[in-house]
């Protein structure tokens, strides 16, 4: 005879999935209204986001796009963070904050008066509101891994009355990346808004543009001294897109698989108290009001599950193929920043973009070093990376800037921001890295953005296809661009045509690598900007990290079959 908890269970589960049915019908009706808008403005495909079909993953709620978006760049952690504490600050009864991580530590601090990541998510929940977080279980410490801490966050918002579940619904060797946050608030005169891209709640995060490092830190490579430096970004978003970013997470709380199936979480989770089933969540709210000028599209990963993830049945690569979409159009600038650029499967991608444009230019800020000093991860990462580069360089030759970063005192910046610009007109900042792992095997989540309002300065046109060029992808790529270059605010007349840029960022970088090969002999050129080099194993080591690589630095999730035939 059933157990009382195994009735509940169960009734637990079906109450799931029929608010999954319910939900899917609720947005059939939403999607179609918006879909017929986007059809009118753009025809029956979008030139740049990828249709429903293209995404490849029918069980999904979310919408293949919105618009009607007000999307704001907050670059760095310091910057993200403080606008993130004013959400919490703003939360209260009646509201609903959601968030996840791949990784979280309690005590980072959000402000410079000491509110932390602890006290700011269980504030909302003591005034009164709903709080609900999912943070991945992560791997034990001794392997370099933040378990601990984030069961650590989970116990005390648990304790303030939140609700946070250790998520390892995952592949083997896989991981939950992404990193997002919604708040939706009860109050009609407060706008709902989610944060969406690569910055954790987590140690050494909060940095700012001088890149002096965070001091609340964490053990990292000595190349990077006492307090890493971190660069990173995150967008908010307001409008109706903040709904989708929603409807991820309710998505992946509803999934009525195990938490972990493995006894060794199992048992300390029972002992301990911590949450194995999630409680329902509050019913949706309606879909916020049109703020901006922005589309926006949200891409994900996931992989091939066994269960099945009920929102992926097949997985999901929409951030692999969108990618391949807007690379397609590629005419004469792509700027890149991203933490690991591993992947020769993404190389092609770029490669191919290079070789149909002979016009076309590729930027590219990565860090210096890696972030690990494992003597495995070192040689299997380094030659990941060599060969991605090797791909990437023999397509485009002196087209191709690889580059990384350093502070104003000679220190290496740890790149960690996963940004993509293309031609002025695309931009996709978000939590997926340019690897197999992140477009195939771990979650992720992106946010592609396309801004209505077009930028009047010369080139209108930069890639000639009558897209003519945006706000919000342009400022954008300025806004780094100054950053990296040292210009203040307005400096930058040779920076908006592509290939000025372009050559900006090479002369740039040239000159400071002349300085730190004679620096007595005159002042510090402005600039952060080096050329990248890269120490490749030895071949003995490149045999034995070849094989680490494909298992454990950068899997596969795809099925045999897509592997095969290389595609996404």
């Amino acid at each position: 005879m059933p157990t009382v908890n195994s009735q509940r269970l169960r009734r637990g589960k079906w109450q799931r999935l029929r608010r999954t049915i319910d939900a899917v019908a609720e947005r059939l009706g939403r999607s179609s209204a918006a879909l017929n808008e986007q059809a009118q403005q753009f025809g029956a495909a979008h030139p740049w986001f990828l249709s429903a079909e293209e995404r490849g993953n029918p069980d999904t709620r979310i919408a293949a796009w919105t618009v009607g978006n007000r999307v704001t760049p907050l670059v760095h952690g310091k910057t993200y963070f403080a606008a993130l504490a004013d959400a919490f600050a703003r939360a209260g009864a009646g509201d609903l904050v959601l968030f996840t991580d791949w990784r979280g530590d309690p005590e980072q601090l959000l402000t410079d008066d000491g509110v932390t990541v602890e006290d700011a998510l269980a504030g909302v929940a003591v005034r009164g509101g709903t709080v609900k977080g999912m943070v991945w279980r992560s791997h034990i410490e001794t392997l370099g891994f933040t378990g601990p801490k984030n069961r650590k966050l989970a116990v005390r918002l648990e304790e303030a009355g939140g609700e946070v579940i250790l998520d390892q619904r995952v592949l083997t060797l896989g991981s939950h990346h992404q990193k997002f946050v919604v708040v939706r608030y009860a109050a009609e005169d407060r706008t709902d808004v989610a944060f969406v891209g690569g910055i954790d709640l987590a140690r050494a995060r909060r940095d700012d543009s001088n890149h002096f490092g965070d001091p609340v830190s964490r053990p990292f490579p000595a190349e990077y001294g006492e307090i890493p430096a971190w660069h990173d970004m995150q967008v908010q978003l307001e409008g109706p897109t903040v709904r989708d970013v929603e409807d991820v997470f309710r998505e992946r709380w509803e999934d009525p698989a195990a938490l972990s199936r493995l006894p060794w979480h199992a048992i300390p989770d029972i002992l301990r108290g911590t949450t194995r089933e999630p409680s329902e969540l509050p019913e949706p709210r309606p879909v916020p009001a049109p703020a901006g000028t922005c589309a926006v599209q949200l891409l994900r990963t996931y992989p091939r599950r066994r269960p099945a993830y009920p929102f992926a049945t097949k997985g999901e690569r929409s951030a692999a193929r969108a990618y391949a979409k807007a690379l397609r159009r590629a005419r004469r600038l792509i700027y890149v920043e991203d933490q690991y650029l591993w992947s020769v499967d993404v190389a092609r991608v770029f490669a191919a973009a290079l070789r149909r444009s002979p016009d076309l230019r590729l930027i590219i800020v990565v860090p210096k070093h890696l972030d690990d000093d494992s003597a495995i991860t070192i040689p299997s990462a380094l030659l990941g990376h060599s060969a991605a580069l090797d791909v990437i360089k023999d397509a485009g030759g002196d087209r191709v800037l690889v580059l990384d970063l350093e502070n104003d005192r000679g220190i290496p910046v740890y790149v960690h921001s996963k940004v993509c610009i293309v031609d002025d007109v695309w931009a996709a900042v978000g939590s997926d890295n340019f690897n197999r792992r992140s477009w195939t095997h771990d979650s992720e989540l992106t946010a592609a953005i396309v801004d209505d309002e077009k930028d009047t300065r010369e080139p209108t046109d930069p890639a000639g296809l009558g897209d003519g060029a945006r706000v919000f992808a342009r400022e954008l790529r300025l806004e780094l661009m100054r950053e990296h270059l040292d210009r203040e605010i307005g400096d930058e007349a040779d920076l908006i045509d592509p290939s000025s840029c372009f050559d900006a960022a090479r002369d740039s970088a040239d000159r400071l690598d002349a300085w730190h090969r004679a620096p007595s002999i005159r002042t510090r050129p402005p600039g952060r900007l080096r050329r990248h080099d890269i120490d490749v194993p030895p071949v003995w080591q490149q045999r034995l990290a070849s094989v680490a690589y494909r298992l454990f630095v950068d899997p596969d999730g795809r099925p045999i079959g897509m592997r095969l035939r290389k595609k996404f």
